[in-house]
């Protein structure tokens, strides 16, 4: 067997296999240009289809678009009523939004563990973490599986406890049969370019509760109102508005809209082609004994939005940066989703120390984020299963 190169060297294959990218098509393309010909390229139309859209999609209530996934775990958190001195629960496998949107808010980010096979938080380290201070639980559908939100939503019902679930990788998911998005308390989405459905940019709040709605508009918006009911003087004319809450410029334009309404359009076909990678990948990797994939609860009809191979040391002569090292050098593009967020020095500033969830930092050490999208060939998922199974053979001790 040909030796793996791990540092240096001429890839194998011309074409580079990268671990995520979108798929734009004509019709795409011809709903953005529509929009740049229309008299409204922000706070027009599209945004409220675009809303009505994702409502019959979750089978939420109601939905308010944003500019990103950040600002909607933003809005999320300051509609829960999240302030300073409050604590919010999350996990420490996500990206760093899922405990910012705390701080953004005067709240402190407190991390529970995760479950060590299915790498969601884990329902009974979130308990055990509740004090008189916490007011939500930002639970993240991490790579597209749905977490356990069943026991989640006991758990926060028992406390007093608002639900938020930073769905950023898990539209077309279901759990127990039910859209992810008219579950949890809010759930928020995400249209990166790397997402299962793309805007550019774009975020989403889904919600059943009217009260949450109402806030989840005035935050996305400066805080200003139109309604006369929650006025508190008396309008001086059709043009009047006034300001009653202290909210941001979070608005989505009608381009980003329009591109997300034509991408739902083709979320079966998304959702079905990267259920096909999924199998195909655990179909090669689920029977060797230097690799471990990620297991899913019966509960997720899952539309994964990464894929995760985690490497057992015990079993390979190399370390995953020497791993990472070789999959580039056959031109296979991996990532790591993620590093732990309390790693980060800006959160070792604040007092945030290693060793806070074991079964997370065991997890940073020995996964890598291989290749999935819809525009993946045949030939391009066996070629990534290729250079896997090359280095874990000439490596397996």
């Amino acid at each position: 067997m040909e030796k793996p190169v791990i540092e240096g060297g001429r890839p194998v294959r011309e074409k580079a296999i990268h671990y995520g990218h979108q798929y734009i098509d004509d019709a795409d393309i011809q709903a953005v240009v529509e929009v740049l010909k229309s008299d409204y390229l922000t706070c027009g139309p599209k945004i409220e289809e675009l809303e009505q859209k994702l409502c019959a999609l979750t089978e939420a209530k109601y939905a308010v678009v944003c500019a990103n996934g950040t600002a909607a775990l933003h809005i999320a958190a300051l509609s829960a009523g999240v302030g300073e001195g409050d604590e919010v629960i999350t996990t420490p496998i996500t990206f760093a939004a899922s405990a910012n949107c705390a701080l953004y808010c005067g709240a402190k980010p407190v991390f529970a563990d995760i479950d060590p096979e299915t790498y969601n938080i884990d329902p009974a380290k979130v308990e055990a973490l509740i004090t008189a201070k916490t007011k939500a639980v930002v639970a993240v559908d991490y790579t597209g599986q749905s977490a356990a939100l069943d026991p989640l939503r006991e758990i926060c019902g028992k406390h007093g406890l608002i639900l938020i679930e930073d769905g950023a990788h898990v539209i077309g998911t279901k759990y127990k049969g039910r859209p992810n998005g008219s579950i949890s308390d809010m759930t928020t989405f995400s249209f990166h370019p790397v997402k299962t459905v793309t805007g550019g940019e774009g975020g989403a709040v889904l919600t059943n509760s009217e009260a949450f709605y109402e806030k989840l508009l005035l935050y996305r918006a400066h805080g200003i109102t139109r309604k006369e009911d929650f006025m508190e003087h008396t309008p001086d004319g059709p043009w009047y508005y006034e300001q009653i809450a202290l909210g941001y410029n979070y608005r989505m334009t009608d381009m980003q809209a329009a591109l997300i309404i034509s991408q739902l359009d083709k979320l079966p076909l998304f959702s079905r082609r990267r259920k096909e990678i999924v199998r195909r990948y655990d179909q090669a990797f689920s029977e060797h004994p230097a690799l471990f994939v990620q297991r899913e609860i019966p509960e997720s009809d899952t539309t994964r939005h990464l894929y995760i191979l985690r490497l057992v040391p015990e079993r390979l002569k190399i370390d995953r940066k020497q791993f990472f090292a070789a999959l580039a050098a056959e031109n296979v593009c991996c990532n790591v989703h993620y590093i732990p967020t309390y790693y980060f020095p800006y959160y070792e500033k604040m007092g945030y120390r290693r060793g806070l969830c074991p079964n997370a930092e065991k997890l940073y050490e020995e996964l890598i984020t291989l290749p999935l999208y819809y525009g993946m060939s045949d030939e391009d998922v066996e070629s990534v299963i290729e250079a896997v199974l090359k280095i874990t053979a000439y490596y397996s001790v």
